[in-house]
């Protein structure tokens, strides 16, 4: 009665020029598959069939075999693309090729593969790649976009150029209304310049826009040139772009990492599963001091809290000690990492861990490798689902990219400003903007906040991500700017055990704090 079931539901066409051995297979296939998701199936097999090339009019055996292992093989493919996580050091890398205005993988460049030990030629290229993806948003934009010819231009309507600093330095004459892209630099103590791969001139600076400047950011100085001098009227950032925006111009790469080669953002079977599972969240904290007695109670309570609706992931960040350094801190930390938890929620809940800039680890530069395996060895053989990854790191889930960053960074923006936004009430806006439109999660100069060189681009946040994770000791924020939700959660210890919960299914985010015992 099932086999006369399958082969009612089966396309005339399938049942009327399949060999007799390719109907038994496939009837034997369909055999396994739940009343409900017959039709779907029928239907991928029938696709899967039709896109090959047939020597006959029979569909053969081996035809029907290759249209089911197809349509498994994207089963699968579907849910490994459900979760994953990706490492710093995992990251695909793309080079801008300006000839072709195209992005393409390094493997079809002459840059050598990406290493710690990185040479002089890195450290330039680390530069020029980030003023290149700049510029070519910039041009993108609508304010740079010349008019096509014979267009007529609307009143009222401005359209800019973009000149480079060679220009500048070419002219003999005064030249006003002056716009360039370049870096901020200090070449001579207490004198600015500005810097592009044609050169570099000096500043004489006076008004801003929103944000916090830095050296080593990239900016749109507007002002006049004279004497060898840029007299800037005002600084402004380059214009950011939506990911929506980025990838209709650039296609479906996968420039987020993963398994997937293309970007999950195409895939309509995922969009529907993020939108179907409404209980998905994920809980973040960060300083999750454990060698602390109070802060492992509240991590009990918390457990104990969402063990009737387990989330689907907890992102822990560091620092892992309260008390950093010294020579017992990798002793002690292992011995913290064997004790806990205490109790843990649903054994399904995944677990990820970023390391602090005071964990162990190699000093203060990014991007930061895991925590080293004989300290969490233990501990992840009790809690298989526990990840220790880099930092920064990479969560993929369904069609979503999320960045988590665990760096002290606002306060260190603020302490390199050029110089400081006037409402310094408003930081953490001025901070999200610089770091949009610089597309970089440290627009800050190598000597303050250093990075291996050939692995920079690690640290892109280009195309703009779905969430960023802010991991710092600043208070807690959630801002949304370009399409991207960027989240602080605070110090778990230090803002009275506040922690964030984000909500993939609607791109929400709760603010949520542990009481008393």
């Amino acid at each position: 009665a099932k086999k006369g079931c399958c082969l009612s539901r089966l396309p005339c066409f399938l049942l009327v020029f399949c060999s007799s051995e390719a109907s038994r297979y496939l009837v034997e296939v369909l055999e396994s598959v739940s009343h409900t998701e017959l039709d779907d199936v029928i239907e991928r097999v029938l696709d899967a069939v039709e896109k090959q090339p047939l020597s006959c009019s029979m569909i053969e055996l081996s035809v029907v075999e290759v249209a089911v292992q197809d349509c498994t093989q994207s089963c699968d493919e579907t849910i490994d693309n459900v979760f994953n996580i990706i490492g710093a050091f995992d990251v695909p890398r793309y080079i801008y090729n300006v000839e072709k205005k195209k992005f393409v993988p390094i493997s079809m460049t002459s840059h050598p593969a990406p290493s710690l030990c990185g040479v002089a030629k890195d450290k330039a290229e680390l530069f020029r790649e980030r003023y290149t993806i700049l510029q070519q948003r910039t041009h993108r934009h609508e304010l740079f976009t010349p008019p096509a010819i014979g267009a007529a231009v609307e009143e009222g309507q401005n359209k800019f150029q973009l000149k480079t600093i060679e220009a500048l330095l070419g002219s003999t004459a005064k030249l006003g209304e002056v716009i360039v892209l370049g870096m901020i630099t200090q070449l001579k103590e207490g004198k600015f310049y500005l810097e592009d791969p044609s050169g570099t001139i000096q500043l004489d600076m006076s008004k801003f826009h929103n944000g916090l400047y830095t050296e080593s950011c990239f900016v749109l100085a507007e002002g006049w040139y004279e004497d060898s001098v840029f007299h800037v009227n005002g600084f402004g950032f380059p214009p950011t772009e939506p990911s929506s925006a980025t990838r209709a111009y650039y296609g479906n790469l996968n420039f987020f990492g993963g398994p997937s080669t293309t970007s999950v953002k195409a895939s309509s079977k995922l969009k529907q599963l993020e939108e179907e599972n409404e209980d998905a969240m994920f809980v973040i904290i960060s300083d999750v001091w454990l060698d602390s007695v109070e802060v492992m109670e509240k991590l009990n309570i918390m457990f104990s809290g969402y063990a009737a609706m387990p989330p689907t992931c907890f992102i822990f960040c560091g620092n892992f000690s309260s008390a950093p350094y010294g020579k017992t801190q990798i002793k002690s930390l292992k011995g913290d990492w064997t004790d806990y938890p205490h109790s843990s929620p649903h054994p399904l809940s995944r677990f990820v861990f970023v390391p602090g800039p005071e964990d162990p680890g190699p000093g203060s530069i990014l991007p930061r490798p895991p925590l080293a395996d004989h300290i969490t060895e233990e501990f992840r053989q009790r809690v298989p689902f526990s990840v220790f990854t880099t930092n920064p790191c990479r969560i993929q889930y369904c069609t979503q990219e999320i960045v988590v960053f665990r760096e002290d960074l606002v306060n260190k923006m603020c302490r390199n400003c050029v110089r400081l936004p006037n409402n310094n009430l408003d930081i953490p806006n001025h901070f999200v903007k610089t770091i949009l439109s610089q597309g970089h999660l440290t627009p800050l100069p190598l000597y303050v906040s250093p990075v291996f060189w050939a692995y920079d681009y690690s640290l892109r946040v280009y195309p703009v991500p779905d969430v960023i994770v802010f991991a710092d000791k600043y208070d807690p924020f959630n801002i949304s700017n370009t399409d991207c939700l960027t989240v602080n959660p605070g110090s778990f210890p230090r803002s009275g055990f506040t922690f964030k919960v984000y909500y993939p299914s609607n791109r929400t985010i709760e603010d949520s704090k542990l009481q008393g015992l």
